[in-house]
This record gives C-alpha cells, sequence and structure tokens, in this order.
C-alpha cells in the first residue's frame, strides 16, 4: 500500500511538470474522472492522457475500501481512442476486520465519439472487456465485457454527460442474471476560468442483486490547462450502495507521443 501510493505520488509530480511544460501548446486536458459517467469527447489526439487519485469508500461489500484508480487515455483522432483503467492499490477490510491487499482488475475500452447534429453536443460508445488481474479476495476472478452509450452537451457555463450501459458479469450465483444495466448522469459548471463544481446521480441493476444508487458531488480546479485536480463525495441512495465515499484526485496531459 505504502510502494502504491510512493508510485502514485511520483505520477503525479512528473504530471504536474509534464502539463507546465506542455504549456505553450494549444491543448488541455479532458476529465474522466471522478464522476461514474464519462464525456462523449476523447482527449487530445496523440497525447498520453493520465488520471489518478485516491478514494474511500465505506459500507455496501465492505466495511472499508481504500484505492488508488488510474486511467490512461490516448485518443488516435478526435473520434477514436482507447482507455486503459486499473487501481495501483486497494486495501479493503470486511465487516470481519479482515484486511485484503494488491492490485485491481484491469479494464480496457475503445472509444468512438460521433458529433453531434447540434453545436455542443455528441453521441459516443465505449466497449471493451475487464480483465480479472486482481486477486480473488479483491476482484471477482472472472472477466466482464462492457459497452457504453454516451450523450454529451455543452450549453452556456455547463456541461450535461448522460451514460447507459450494459456489462456481461462472467461471476454469478445460480439465481443472478449475467446482464448488468447502469446508467449516470452528470451536470457540471464552470464558477470562473480554474473553478467548477458538480453533481450526478447513477445507479445498476441486474436480476437477483439489489440495484444501487448514489449521489455524487464535488468540485474541480484548473491548474492549469494540461492540470485539473478534483475532491467530492458520493453517498448512497439506498441500503444496497455504500454508505458514503470521499476522493481526491487529477487528470494532466504527460506528453505528446506523435
Amino acid at each position: 500500500m505504502a510502494g502504491a501510493g510512493l508510485c502514485l505520488g511520483m505520477l503525479a509530480a512528473t504530471g504536474v511538470m509534464a502539463g507546465a511544460q506542455a504549456e505553450q501548446q494549444d491543448v488541455e486536458a479532458t476529465p474522466y474522472r471522478p464522476t461514474v459517467s464519462n464525456p462523449a469527447d476523447l482527449s487530445a489526439p496523440g497525447w498520453l492522457e493520465m488520471e489518478m487519485g485516491w478514494q474511500r469508500v465505506r459500507g455496501g461489500g465492505d466495511q472499508r475500501r481504500d484505492s488508488f484508480p488510474v486511467l490512461a487515455k490516448l485518443a488516435f483522432s478526435e473520434d477514436w481512442g482507447v482507455l486503459l483503467g486499473s487501481e495501483l492499490g486497494i486495501r479493503r477490510t470486511d465487516w470481519d476486520n479482515n484486511s485484503f491487499t494488491g492490485s485491481g482488475d484491469t479494464t480496457v475500452l475503445l472509444k468512438h465519439r460521433i458529433a453531434g447534429s447540434g453545436e455542443g453536443s455528441a453521441w459516443g460508445v465505449e466497449a471493451g472487456f475487464k480483465s480479472p488481474t486482481a486477486k480473488d479476495t479483491l476482484g471477482s476472478g472472472k472477466a466482464d465485457y462492457l459497452v457504453n452509450a454516451i450523450y454529451s452537451r455543452d450549453f452556456a457555463a455547463n456541461h450535461f454527460d448522460l451514460n447507459l450501459n450494459a456489462a456481461y458479469i462472467g461471476a454469478i450465483d445460480a439465481s443472478e442474471g449475467r446482464t448488468q444495466y447502469g446508467w449516470a448522469a452528470a451536470l457540471s459548471h464552470s464558477l470562473d476560468a480554474r473553478w467548477g463544481v458538480f453533481g450526478e446521480l447513477s445507479g445498476y441493476t441486474r436480476r437477483g442483486t439489489a440495484a444501487t444508487e448514489q449521489f455524487m458531488a464535488g468540485a474541480s480546479y484548473n491548474y492549469s490547462k494540461r492540470v485539473v485536480f478534483d475532491i467530492g463525495g458520493a453517498w448512497g441512495l439506498n441500503d444496497a450502495s455504500p454508505d458514503g465515499t470521499v476522493f481526491a484526485g487529477l487528470t494532466v496531459l504527460l506528453g505528446r507521443l506523435w
């Protein structure tokens, strides 16, 4: 866990310096974190963009779960790109006070953006899989397959994202369905050139399991065009959802590859 935190700190410091050095070029970071929903837009084509952070989840399946989620993004053009996500480290404590540590599963997604008919609007599709790279005590031990449909719109100083997705779950009990459906709707508002606020409602449902719902809220700070910090929390809206989550992180353009 300490090694993961050190690694995260080194990546963050490197990312901030790289973002500051890239300031003379007219590109900006495109944060996806920390919301459940993703925007339709991809990151700057040809630039490696990284998201990283820390979060603590209380309640739900565990008494407490700490992790360092990371996401690498690379766009080949304005309309095509790939996402690679995982967790640098996890420490989960179950309700019997047993602790488990390690790294998380790995998710790979291909993303396609489709320009909308109206100004400031766009559609998107993400498809891919989650590889069971985590230990069985931290992950499901089976692969999942994912598809996500996105609608995004900018209006005035606001940005809206709506995601509808489905996942084919590899590890299930006999009484459970394999298809999980999810939804998320997020609204963000720019207060000025640097500060912004956001809120989101999201949830998941699957046959034979209790549906989950949560509300998330937080703030973002544009350190520069290439580096964006975020902080906030989430609250479960029913008994099946985690009680609460706190998080902090950043999005940064690490450098241009071509």
